[in-house]
């Protein structure tokens, strides 16, 4: 399969060079001027949890930048991994080029996923999330990726063949897929873990001291929990695992949180590597509380933990 991956950030290497392992051809769109400054390979410092136990892999990769996209050009799949907050622009650019490509969108996303695709052809569209991280130094890239992605439907997102060839271009590559009927709501709930997470770092002091304390890691459990009915009011379905964390104390959720994110395995190797890279800081960790916080106060639902931390992760 000919593929593009749109960006040449963490996740879109990552995977980019997975799937290039696996014998498919892989290029990465980037700004105008962007290729003199990006270079033309990358040193991988990253864990291929493909692999017991996360095989470490030191390699310099060549890789192909392009800086142009023609509205006719021949990839079977373009890769979208962009933060939430550049998704507009980036599926704007993406409309008019999009060819007879399938899209994955690889992502967090806190808006209706319907309306951040809309300007996409709706059957042209499949939805997934990836299961790794880190962060670029230079060219230099720390962080790795677990076994698993996630892929699902959100309402009209194609659920034949264009969604049964990317699911099959990742389990070639050597990856499990963990399926979600309603990825509309998954999505929802991600968004908000990843928030009560981050927020409550930036309450400690980053992540580090985070993972160190168990009653910090209890907190971010509240955190979430508290934002739970939120999704379900915005018209979500929140299932069985939004029911544990609503259910099951607090202490104890936080305890095993505690003791996955504090042990010494491949998702603590992968959040250490992004905060080394700077991405725990206010700005962009506080950026997911600041929108559930907006998205809150526009429907008038109360987030009394969340609001009380703003001067935390207010911009």
């Amino acid at each position: 399969m000919k593929v593009l991956m749109f960006g040449r950030g963490t996740i879109a290497t990552l995977y980019g060079w997975a799937l290039e392992k696996a014998g498919h051809q892989v290029d990465f769109y980037v700004r105008p001027g962007r290729s003199a400054t990006l270079g033309s390979t990358v040193d991988l410092r990253i864990r291929d949890g493909r692999v017991r136990r996360g095989a470490p892999v030191d390699h310099r990769w060549p890789i192909t930048l392009r800086e142009e996209l023609a509205a006719g050009h021949d990839y079977d799949l373009i890769v979208l991994s962009v933060n939430h907050d550049q998704l507009d622009e980036a599926v704007d650019f993406l409309s008019t080029r999009v060819g007879d490509a399938s899209v994955l969108m690889f992502g967090n996303v806190w808006a209706e996923p319907s309306a951040v695709v809309s300007r996409l052809p709706a059957d042209q569209v499949v939805w997934g999330f990836p299961g790794g991280g880190g962060g670029f130094t230079g060219s230099t890239l720390r962080g790795g990726v677990v076994k698993n992605i996630f892929m699902g439907f959100c309402e009209g997102s194609n659920r034949t063949e264009r969604y049964q060839a990317v699911r099959a271009l990742f389990q070639d590559a050597g990856f499990s897929v963990s399926e979600q009927p309603d990825f509309r709501t998954w999505l929802w709930i991600h968004f908000i873990m990843d928030a009560g997470l981050l927020t409550q770092g930036l309450a400690v002091g980053g992540q580090a001291r985070l993972v160190a304390s168990r009653k910090a890691v209890k907190q971010s459990v509240l955190l979430v929990r508290e934002m739970i009915p939120l999704v379900k009011a915005r018209g979500g379905t929140p299932g069985g695992g939004a029911a544990l964390l609503t259910r099951v104390p607090a202490g104890l959720l936080g305890f095993l949180l505690h003791r996955l994110l504090a042990g010494k395995n491949l998702y603590s190797f992968i959040m250490e590597e992004v905060e080394r890279a700077g991405h725990m800081t206010r700005e962009g960790a506080g950026l997911y509380a600041r929108d559930v916080l907006a998205e809150a106060r526009r429907i008038g639902f109360p987030l009394p933990r969340l609001a009380a931390l703003e001067t935390v992760f207010a911009a």
